[in-house]
């Protein structure tokens, strides 16, 4: 049976592709083969959203925030 993917939302405080490339590692070990993520600089928010089988918001927050990243789940 196919699982659906979650999908979170998050506002961040990055501002630079600098800064994208910085933690891609981290968030492509964190999402993993079955998942991905991307930002929209563009936006006010500076949105990250994050597509996963497996992850919950709380890991991503954990993850941002340990690398001095304000990151806030978007509720719908």
């Amino acid at each position: 049976m196919f699982k659906r993917k979650n999908i979170l939302v998050f506002r961040t405080s990055v501002e630079a592709w600098e800064t994208v490339l910085k933690i891609k590692p981290l968030l492509d070990r964190l999402v993993e083969d079955t998942g991905r993520w991307n930002f929209d600089l563009e936006d006010c928010d500076r949105i990250l959203r994050v597509e996963s089988n497996h992850l919950i918001a709380q890991q991503v927050v954990d993850l941002l925030r340990k690398n001095g990243i304000f990151i806030k789940e978007l509720e719908e």
